[in-house]
């Protein structure tokens, strides 16, 4: 399969680039911006990824830190990276453990997990997400409600001109914001589209009711989760906000309602509680960390099921380790195929489909 590339035209000069060289840039201007800071050379990083990110999206950020000139240390989940924030300021040693959910609603992607955290102990016992699911899916549904509200009172489409679709989602965004800490907000636009200018107001309500169902996911994925981790929702001790779309007045409330008036944790900036993970995690691995947590343990699980493609084209996945399976893990599955060639050996090594002759066994052994 081809891998797909971005096309920007700049200055007039059309550009391809792969997403991890796009990634490199960003990571080569967060290094910069660091350096500067500390003074020093950085070269070598713990980089956060959405809880449900695949494997290959996961390699595609290790690549690009590569690619920035970064010694990728780790990888971790953003929910494990402000629970491990969370637990470093808020949970003393000696306390006792908590159940602690995480929440963290982004620009793009939607992850919620619970941990099980105390004494140094960081055990992720499920996680549930969405990756289409996040802070650009509210302004889309106010982007595409002022192109209806338009084309009703002009009878012309938007969406024919980039441009001003463009400029009519930063005002659109920008009302989102506005949202969070007002009733109304106002969406302007000079010189929309035909020289037309675009003025309309909408209130919290009405953005509440276009984004119902986005709202709905979110508390269908929270059920989800404490089903995988077996745990009533009363028997969560702190839910934590991680990311920017939890301003959201309504998020919050749909949060408080499901957890029947529970208070949210709104001590830790969403902004950063995930890069402080980081930085921690980063530190016990590089054996910087102070003395409370040196003897840091994390215990992760995979988010996603993992298997091989059975039946001709791959139409069928047989799962080898099940999603939520604590790692480090080893599984073995035995599969029959009927290619000549084929021995006992990796993942890698097991055929896409089955043949018509029996020949051989495969054992397949997975260290995640």
């Amino acid at each position: 399969m081809e891998r797909p590339k971005i096309i920007v035209n700049y200055r007039g000069v059309e550009k391809q680039f792969y997403a991890e060289e796009i990634s490199s840039m960003i990571l080569v201007k967060m290094k910069e911006v660091a350096e500067a800071f500390l003074d020093c050379t950085v070269n070598m990083a713990v980089i956060t990824v959405p809880a449900y990110f695949n494997d290959s999206q996961r390699q595609a950020t290790k690549n690009a830190g590569v690619i920035a000139g970064l010694n990728v240390i780790g990888i971790m989940d953003e929910p494990t990276a402000a629970a491990i924030a969370y637990g470093f300021d808020k949970i003393p040693k000696g306390t006792g453990g908590k159940n602690v959910l995480i929440f963290d609603l982004g620009g793009g992607t939607f992850d919620v997990s619970v941990l099980s955290i105390g004494d140094g102990n960081f055990v992720v016992r499920a996680t549930a997400g969405d990756t289409h699911l996040g802070g650009e899916d509210f302004d889309d549904r106010l982007v595409y409600h002022c192109v209806k509200l338009f084309k009703t009172k002009y009878n012309k489409d938007i969406l024919e001109n980039t441009k001003s679709l463009r400029r009519l989602r930063t005002a659109c965004e920008r009302a989102k914001r506005i949202l969070s800490f007002s009733t109304r907000a106002a969406i302007e636009v000079d010189y929309l589209y035909d020289g037309i200018d675009f003025s309309t107001c909408i209130s919290q309500a009405r953005f509440e009711d276009l984004n119902k169902d986005l709202f709905t996911r979110c508390t269908d994925l929270i059920e989800k989760c404490l089903s995988d981790a077996k745990i009533d929702k009363t028997g969560v001790d702190v839910v934590v906000l991680v990311g920017g779309s939890t301003r959201i007045p309504k998020v919050q409330q749909l949060l408080q309602d499901f957890f029947e008036g529970k208070q949210l944790c709104k001590g830790i900036n969403p902004d950063e509680v995930v890069a402080c993970g980081a930085a921690i995690r980063a530190a016990n691995l590089t054996g910087h960390s102070n003395k409370d947590m040196q003897n840091l343990v994390l215990v992760d699980v995979t988010p996603l099921s993992l298997g091989v493609g059975i039946n001709k084209g791959c139409e069928e996945m047989l799962v080898v380790v099940p999603r939520n399976t604590p790692i480090p893990t080893k599984m073995q599955e035995v599969f029959i195929t009927g290619n000549d060639h084929q021995t006992v050996g990796t993942r890698s090594q097991v055929p896409r489909h089955s043949g018509s002759q029996v020949n051989k066994e495969v054992v397949i052994s997975t260290n995640t």
